[in-house]
Protein backbone atom coordinates (compact mmCIF):
# COMPACT_ATOMS: atom_id res chain seq x y z
CA UNK A 1 0.00 0.00 0.00
CA UNK A 2 2.92 2.59 1.06
CA UNK A 3 4.53 1.60 -2.36
CA UNK A 4 1.70 2.30 -4.51
CA UNK A 5 0.96 5.89 -2.64
CA UNK A 6 5.01 6.30 -3.23
CA UNK A 7 4.57 5.56 -7.13
CA UNK A 8 1.74 7.43 -7.70
CA UNK A 9 2.79 10.33 -5.75
CA UNK A 10 5.79 10.46 -7.78
CA UNK A 11 3.64 10.44 -11.29
CA UNK A 12 1.65 13.11 -9.56
CA UNK A 13 5.27 15.20 -9.13
CA UNK A 14 6.31 13.95 -12.76
CA UNK A 15 3.71 14.98 -14.30
CA UNK A 16 4.57 18.72 -15.23
CA UNK A 17 7.56 17.55 -16.76
CA UNK A 18 6.49 14.84 -18.68
CA UNK A 19 4.20 17.52 -20.42
CA UNK A 20 6.62 19.44 -21.04
CA UNK A 21 9.21 17.13 -22.56
CA UNK A 22 7.45 14.88 -24.35
CA UNK A 23 4.28 17.85 -25.78
CA UNK A 24 6.35 20.44 -26.61
CA UNK A 25 10.38 19.78 -25.54
CA UNK A 26 10.86 20.95 -28.75
CA UNK A 27 10.17 24.38 -27.93
CA UNK A 28 13.06 24.34 -25.18
CA UNK A 29 15.03 26.70 -27.57
CA UNK A 30 19.14 26.83 -27.05
CA UNK A 31 19.70 30.36 -27.73
CA UNK A 32 15.94 31.93 -26.90
CA UNK A 33 13.25 31.37 -24.84
CA UNK A 34 9.73 30.35 -25.94
CA UNK A 35 6.58 31.81 -24.87
CA UNK A 36 5.68 28.32 -22.88
CA UNK A 37 7.01 28.52 -19.20
CA UNK A 38 8.71 25.74 -17.15
CA UNK A 39 6.72 23.41 -14.68
CA UNK A 40 5.31 25.63 -11.77
CA UNK A 41 6.43 25.72 -8.10
CA UNK A 42 9.90 24.19 -9.91
CA UNK A 43 13.74 25.33 -9.86
CA UNK A 44 16.14 24.83 -12.49
CA UNK A 45 20.01 24.86 -12.29
CA UNK A 46 22.02 25.56 -15.75
CA UNK A 47 25.64 26.10 -16.38
CA UNK A 48 26.10 27.74 -19.27
CA UNK A 49 29.79 28.08 -21.31
CA UNK A 50 30.58 30.44 -24.41
CA UNK A 51 33.53 29.68 -26.51
CA UNK A 52 35.46 31.78 -29.71
CA UNK A 53 38.40 33.43 -31.00
CA UNK A 54 38.46 37.02 -30.98
CA UNK A 55 38.34 39.03 -34.30
CA UNK A 56 41.17 41.04 -33.27
CA UNK A 57 43.61 39.26 -30.95
CA UNK A 58 42.51 35.92 -32.17
CA UNK A 59 43.16 34.61 -28.50
CA UNK A 60 40.31 32.19 -27.19
CA UNK A 61 37.54 33.88 -25.43
CA UNK A 62 35.74 32.13 -22.62
CA UNK A 63 32.02 32.91 -20.97
CA UNK A 64 30.94 31.21 -18.41
CA UNK A 65 27.07 31.72 -16.75
CA UNK A 66 25.24 30.15 -14.00
CA UNK A 67 21.95 30.26 -13.75
CA UNK A 68 18.71 29.59 -11.76
CA UNK A 69 15.26 29.59 -12.90
CA UNK A 70 12.46 29.55 -10.95
CA UNK A 71 8.17 28.49 -12.24
CA UNK A 72 6.64 30.90 -9.51
CA UNK A 73 2.69 29.93 -11.64
CA UNK A 74 1.77 28.22 -14.89
CA UNK A 75 2.06 31.82 -16.59
CA UNK A 76 5.21 33.49 -14.38
CA UNK A 77 9.25 32.38 -14.63
CA UNK A 78 12.03 34.55 -13.81
CA UNK A 79 15.77 33.63 -14.29
CA UNK A 80 18.96 34.83 -12.33
CA UNK A 81 21.95 34.74 -14.24
CA UNK A 82 25.59 35.65 -13.42
CA UNK A 83 28.66 35.43 -15.72
CA UNK A 84 32.51 34.93 -15.63
CA UNK A 85 34.70 35.33 -18.75
CA UNK A 86 38.17 36.89 -19.89
CA UNK A 87 36.50 38.49 -22.89
CA UNK A 88 37.08 42.12 -22.31
CA UNK A 89 40.70 41.35 -20.39
CA UNK A 90 43.03 38.72 -20.10
CA UNK A 91 42.42 37.13 -16.75
CA UNK A 92 39.01 35.37 -15.57
CA UNK A 93 36.75 37.85 -13.33
CA UNK A 94 33.05 38.15 -12.40
CA UNK A 95 31.29 39.84 -15.31
CA UNK A 96 27.94 40.78 -15.19
CA UNK A 97 24.54 39.75 -13.66
CA UNK A 98 21.00 39.44 -14.98
CA UNK A 99 17.50 39.19 -13.62
CA UNK A 100 15.14 38.31 -16.35
CA UNK A 101 11.19 38.05 -15.82
CA UNK A 102 8.59 36.41 -18.48
CA UNK A 103 4.87 36.40 -18.07
CA UNK A 104 2.35 33.57 -20.30
CA UNK A 105 -0.71 36.38 -21.51
CA UNK A 106 -2.43 33.96 -23.92
CA UNK A 107 -2.60 30.36 -24.29
CA UNK A 108 -4.33 28.55 -27.21
CA UNK A 109 -3.78 24.86 -26.13
CA UNK A 110 -5.52 21.66 -27.67
CA UNK A 111 -3.90 18.11 -27.79
CA UNK A 112 -0.32 17.89 -29.51
CA UNK A 113 -0.61 21.98 -30.54
CA UNK A 114 -0.56 25.06 -29.02
CA UNK A 115 -0.32 28.99 -29.54
CA UNK A 116 0.77 31.18 -26.70
CA UNK A 117 2.13 34.71 -26.26
CA UNK A 118 4.33 35.92 -23.58
CA UNK A 119 5.78 39.58 -22.46
CA UNK A 120 9.53 39.46 -20.99
CA UNK A 121 11.56 42.00 -19.31
CA UNK A 122 15.44 41.82 -17.87
CA UNK A 123 17.90 44.36 -16.16
CA UNK A 124 21.88 43.82 -16.53
CA UNK A 125 24.54 45.21 -14.64
CA UNK A 126 28.05 44.66 -16.59
CA UNK A 127 31.97 45.55 -15.10
CA UNK A 128 32.84 46.35 -18.96
CA UNK A 129 33.35 49.13 -20.92
CA UNK A 130 31.80 50.13 -24.00
CA UNK A 131 34.51 48.54 -26.66
CA UNK A 132 32.03 47.56 -29.43
CA UNK A 133 28.64 48.46 -31.14
CA UNK A 134 26.75 45.27 -30.78
CA UNK A 135 24.44 45.16 -27.77
CA UNK A 136 24.56 42.39 -25.64
CA UNK A 137 23.13 42.62 -21.91
CA UNK A 138 24.31 38.84 -21.17
CA UNK A 139 27.77 39.78 -19.99
CA UNK A 140 28.94 42.98 -22.46
CA UNK A 141 26.85 46.01 -21.00
CA UNK A 142 24.52 46.99 -18.30
CA UNK A 143 20.60 47.86 -19.40
CA UNK A 144 17.06 47.12 -20.01
CA UNK A 145 15.14 44.68 -22.40
CA UNK A 146 11.38 44.42 -23.14
CA UNK A 147 10.25 41.78 -25.45
CA UNK A 148 6.97 39.65 -26.64
CA UNK A 149 7.56 35.93 -27.93
CA UNK A 150 4.72 34.26 -29.97
CA UNK A 151 5.36 30.36 -30.19
CA UNK A 152 3.26 27.73 -32.50
CA UNK A 153 3.57 24.02 -31.66
CA UNK A 154 2.84 21.57 -34.18
CA UNK A 155 3.02 17.53 -33.07
CA UNK A 156 6.91 17.69 -33.31
CA UNK A 157 7.59 20.63 -34.52
CA UNK A 158 7.71 23.96 -33.20
CA UNK A 159 8.15 27.49 -34.56
CA UNK A 160 8.66 30.71 -32.44
CA UNK A 161 9.28 34.23 -33.35
CA UNK A 162 10.51 37.65 -30.47
CA UNK A 163 11.24 40.79 -30.91
CA UNK A 164 12.43 43.33 -28.66
CA UNK A 165 14.27 46.54 -27.29
CA UNK A 166 17.26 46.95 -25.70
CA UNK A 167 18.61 49.86 -23.98
CA UNK A 168 22.29 50.34 -22.62
CA UNK A 169 22.47 52.42 -19.27
CA UNK A 170 25.89 53.94 -19.15
CA UNK A 171 27.14 57.40 -17.80
CA UNK A 172 28.79 57.58 -21.93
CA UNK A 173 25.20 58.06 -23.26
CA UNK A 174 24.78 61.52 -21.34
CA UNK A 175 28.62 62.62 -22.63
CA UNK A 176 28.86 64.53 -25.70
CA UNK A 177 32.28 62.99 -26.72
CA UNK A 178 31.12 59.28 -26.10
CA UNK A 179 27.88 59.37 -27.01
CA UNK A 180 29.09 60.12 -31.10
CA UNK A 181 30.97 56.57 -30.87
CA UNK A 182 28.80 54.48 -29.44
CA UNK A 183 25.05 52.83 -30.20
CA UNK A 184 22.69 52.83 -26.94
CA UNK A 185 19.62 50.99 -28.35
CA UNK A 186 18.56 48.21 -30.59
CA UNK A 187 15.74 46.68 -32.01
CA UNK A 188 16.16 42.36 -31.63
CA UNK A 189 14.45 39.83 -33.50
CA UNK A 190 14.60 36.21 -33.16
CA UNK A 191 13.16 33.44 -35.78
CA UNK A 192 13.49 29.81 -33.88
CA UNK A 193 12.07 26.07 -34.80
CA UNK A 194 12.82 23.20 -32.70
CA UNK A 195 11.87 19.43 -33.81
CA UNK A 196 11.50 16.46 -32.05
CA UNK A 197 13.21 13.85 -33.57
CA UNK A 198 13.49 11.14 -31.09
CA UNK A 199 11.97 9.06 -29.94
CA UNK A 200 9.45 8.03 -32.79
CA UNK A 201 7.49 6.39 -30.15
CA UNK A 202 6.64 7.84 -26.60
CA UNK A 203 6.92 4.52 -23.85
CA UNK A 204 7.99 6.46 -20.50
CA UNK A 205 9.54 9.21 -19.11
CA UNK A 206 12.70 7.60 -18.97
CA UNK A 207 13.27 7.63 -22.65
CA UNK A 208 15.85 9.97 -23.42
CA UNK A 209 14.54 12.88 -26.21
CA UNK A 210 16.98 14.28 -29.25
CA UNK A 211 15.93 17.41 -30.22
CA UNK A 212 16.90 19.80 -33.38
CA UNK A 213 16.93 23.44 -33.36
CA UNK A 214 17.91 26.12 -36.09
CA UNK A 215 17.38 29.63 -34.49
CA UNK A 216 17.85 33.28 -36.96
CA UNK A 217 18.96 35.57 -34.57
CA UNK A 218 19.25 39.29 -35.55
CA UNK A 219 19.82 42.94 -34.50
CA UNK A 220 19.41 46.47 -35.68
CA UNK A 221 20.98 49.72 -34.13
CA UNK A 222 18.35 52.30 -33.53
CA UNK A 223 19.28 55.65 -34.64
CA UNK A 224 22.98 54.83 -35.70
CA UNK A 225 24.24 55.28 -39.41
CA UNK A 226 27.17 53.19 -39.41
CA UNK A 227 27.31 49.87 -38.05
CA UNK A 228 23.79 49.23 -38.22
CA UNK A 229 22.92 45.27 -37.70
CA UNK A 230 23.95 41.80 -37.52
CA UNK A 231 22.45 37.96 -38.81
CA UNK A 232 23.31 35.31 -37.01
CA UNK A 233 21.98 31.52 -38.09
CA UNK A 234 22.59 28.87 -35.16
CA UNK A 235 21.96 25.37 -35.16
CA UNK A 236 21.93 23.41 -31.87
CA UNK A 237 20.95 19.82 -31.05
CA UNK A 238 19.46 18.81 -27.26
CA UNK A 239 19.49 15.49 -25.29
CA UNK A 240 16.97 15.49 -22.19
CA UNK A 241 17.99 12.45 -20.60
CA UNK A 242 14.84 11.34 -17.93
CA UNK A 243 12.82 14.26 -18.31
CA UNK A 244 15.11 16.62 -15.93
CA UNK A 245 18.57 17.04 -17.60
CA UNK A 246 19.41 18.44 -20.56
CA UNK A 247 22.30 18.72 -22.74
CA UNK A 248 22.60 21.72 -25.39
CA UNK A 249 25.39 22.25 -27.71
CA UNK A 250 24.94 24.73 -30.34
CA UNK A 251 27.32 26.86 -32.66
CA UNK A 252 26.42 30.34 -34.02
CA UNK A 253 28.03 32.44 -36.60
CA UNK A 254 27.12 35.43 -38.56
CA UNK A 255 25.46 35.52 -41.86
CA UNK A 256 24.88 38.76 -42.80
CA UNK A 257 26.18 42.26 -40.91
CA UNK A 258 28.38 45.87 -41.26
CA UNK A 259 28.94 45.59 -37.30
CA UNK A 260 32.32 45.46 -35.91
CA UNK A 261 31.98 42.93 -33.40
CA UNK A 262 34.00 40.88 -31.08
CA UNK A 263 33.37 37.68 -32.49
CA UNK A 264 31.49 36.67 -35.70
CA UNK A 265 30.80 32.73 -34.62
CA UNK A 266 31.22 30.73 -31.17
CA UNK A 267 30.49 27.60 -30.21
CA UNK A 268 27.97 27.04 -26.65
CA UNK A 269 27.45 23.99 -24.69
CA UNK A 270 25.08 23.72 -21.84
CA UNK A 271 23.55 21.30 -18.80
CA UNK A 272 20.33 21.90 -17.11
CA UNK A 273 18.46 19.94 -14.00
CA UNK A 274 15.14 20.60 -12.70
CA UNK A 275 14.27 20.03 -9.30
CA UNK A 276 10.16 19.09 -9.64
CA UNK A 277 7.52 21.14 -6.91
CA UNK A 278 9.97 21.66 -4.72
CA UNK A 279 8.35 25.22 -4.08
CA UNK A 280 4.97 23.45 -3.29
CA UNK A 281 6.50 21.10 -0.69
CA UNK A 282 7.52 24.21 1.24
CA UNK A 283 4.15 25.64 1.19
CA UNK A 284 2.48 22.02 2.47
CA UNK A 285 5.45 22.08 5.25
CA UNK A 286 4.36 25.79 6.15
CA UNK A 287 0.58 25.07 6.24
CA UNK A 288 1.11 21.52 8.19
CA UNK A 289 3.19 23.61 10.86
CA UNK A 290 0.63 26.63 11.28
CA UNK A 291 2.92 29.27 8.97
Amino acid sequence: MRRAAFLLRSLLYALPILFTNTSSGQELYVYTEPASNMPANSISAKINGMFSNDNHSKRTLQRYAPEVMIGLSKKWMVHGIVTFSNMHQDKFIFESSKLYAKWRFFSVDDVHKHFRMAAFGAISYSRNHLNFNEINLSGDQSGAQFGIIATQLWNKLAISASASINEIIHKYRWDKFHSGLHVFESFNYSLSTGYLLLPFEYRDYQQTNLNLYLELLSSTNIGWPQERYYMDLAPAIQLIFNSTDKLNLGYRFQIAGDIYRMANKSLMISYEHIFLNVLRKKKKNRTAHGL
